[in-house]
């Protein structure tokens, strides 16, 4: 244990020592390189890309009252913004409050995950082992540790209880603990169901994974992962967070009782986030992650169809997960995607891969889904998703609507009648002071009665509202009607 606690601090100091090294700059903007008067066409905002994730992110902090976010931007494959809002720290007595900027790390927890799969899928293309190896070849003394593979692990499908599903830091955790002590306490315990039949989310899976890269390769999980992944990769910033706090120039972990005052929040012991959760770094330096994932330089493209593979139960039933990843549908492209927490940070990581896009985002307040929200409506944005004319439609209606008019052409005659001279008012008079809203999005489609029947959802900071439509085949309307999202 000695041995093992002794080599995990030289390395967390290694690390620390490369992200003292003074970083360039990692504030940029190539978001908007040119502008077409055709950009205000697009379903929602202002012309500029930029503008609008800036509203975005702005507005999700007022709502929801994280202090602070640092934003990062893929798009054509390439980093082409950064930003951060809010407060990295608030004030304190005579303390004045401090502004949070792009070159702040904060915690990015499960997010971390994808750098353990990565590096055991570096692992199998140089032979030392294999995704359907059994973890009791590398890891004795697991439960039933010669049947639960690699694989499952990775994905979630082993049965090993989870270790951390709270989103507060236990008494039990304000003491250090090693990797070995939480196998020793979590995955020598009954499985909770037969490997491979059920998903659930486990962070000891990740701890044994972690130790799996140490017993093959003979070194820290850290050194292997600096090596191979944040050194070739530019990612000056990574900092082990399991070992040392983040400094006073990185953003400050806040959390709350409630409704209560944001407080400073507890640091987990040393040890808790072991290849679970344990990375830090700036949005631009998990963004520069993202732009590896999409141009698929770290790992070779087998091993990246893998990780990006949903994995199957064996009832042949879907897990929406790969190795270490979500894997998701947004409006029909492929997302990579995972959140991330630890004590006082919460992060969304969203990679559209086949569209060279990816939003990376963090936040500072621990048990709130500010990043994720910023995250879903930035990304499609980003990667300007073309609208369904149904969309464009239902758009210039809304808009016409919030001017107090509207197009009696389009509409079938028991709308028309609908739209009487105080429902325009109305319409008017409630929409009008929205303004433009964050998104609006098309979510359900299908027949009945002879139409097709829309669903779209309108989302505004602190309101979200729902839009039903009947459109005949001839397309005509027949019924346009809004009211709040449930």
């Amino acid at each position: 244990m000695r041995e093992l606690k002794n080599m995990l601090v030289c390395t967390g100091l290694m690390v620390l020592a490369l992200a003292s090294v003074v970083a360039r700059a990692q504030t940029m903007n190539a978001l908007d390189p040119a502008l077409h008067p055709t950009d205000k066409d697009l379903s929602v905002g202002t012309p500029a890309l930029q503008n609008r994730v800036d509203r975005i992110a702005a507005q999700v902090l007022e709502q929801t009252g994280v202090p602070s976010a640092s934003v990062a931007v893929v798009k054509g494959g390439k980093l082409a913004y950064t930003h951060a809002y809010g407060k990295a720290r608030l004030a304190t007595g005579t303390a004045p409050a401090v502004a949070a900027t792009p070159e702040m790390r904060y915690s990015i927890g499960s997010i971390s995950k994808q750098f353990t799969a990565a590096a055991i899928l570096l692992l199998q293309e140089e032979g030392k082992l294999a995704l359907d190896d059994a973890v009791g070849k590398y890891v004795p003394g697991l439960t039933r540790g010669g049947e639960v593979t690699i694989r499952q692990i990775l994905s979630h499908t082993s049965g090993y209880q989870d270790y951390w599903p709270e989103d507060y830091v236990m008494t039990t955790m304000n003491h250090d603990e090693t990797a070995q002590q939480i196998i020793d306490t979590w995955g020598k315990k009954p499985l909770d169901f037969e490997p491979g039949t059920q998903w659930q989310y486990s962070n000891t899976n990740f701890v044994i994974a972690g130790r799996i890269v140490e017993q093959v390769t003979g070194r820290p999980y850290m050194e292997f992962l600096t090596a191979h992944i944040f050194r070739p990769l530019g990612m000056q910033s990574v900092w082990n967070s399991d070992e040392v706090k983040l400094t006073e120039d990185d953003a400050t972990p806040y959390y709350r009782n409630a409704l209560g005052p944001l407080r400073p929040a507890p640091k987990e012991g040393r040890g808790w986030m072991f290849a679970a959760g344990e990375l830090a770094m700036t949005a631009h330096d998990l963004a520069l992650w993202d732009e590896s994932l999409i141009a698929q330089t770290v790992l070779k493209p087998e091993s990246y169809k893998q990780m990006f593979t949903e994995v199957k139960l064996k009832d042949g039933k879907g897990t929406q997960y790969g190795l270490g990843v979500d894997v998701k549908d947004r409006d029909g492209h492929r997302s990579i995607e995972h959140g991330g927490e630890v004590s006082g940070f919460v992060a969304e990581n969203i990679v559209l891969v086949d569209d060279g896009v990816a939003v990376a985002v963090l936040t500072n307040q621990d048990a709130v889904g500010a990043a994720a929200t910023i995250a879903r409506l930035a990304a499609p944005m980003v990667a300007e998703f073309p609208p369904a004319d149904a969309e464009k439609q239902a758009v210039a209606i809304f808009r016409d609507l919030q001017q107090g008019r509207i197009d009696r052409s389009l509409l079938a005659p028991n709308l028309s009648d609908y739209f009487t001279a105080e429902a325009v008012a109305d319409f008017r008079q409630s929409l009008a002071p929205l303004g433009e809203p964050l998104s609006f999005q098309q979510n359900v489609s299908e027949l009945r009665g002879g139409m097709t029947f829309r669903s779209f959802l309108i989302v505004y900071p602190g309101k979200r509202l729902r839009l039903t439509t009947y459109t005949y085949p001839d397309g005509k309307l027949e019924q346009y009607l809004i009211a709040p999202a449930e």
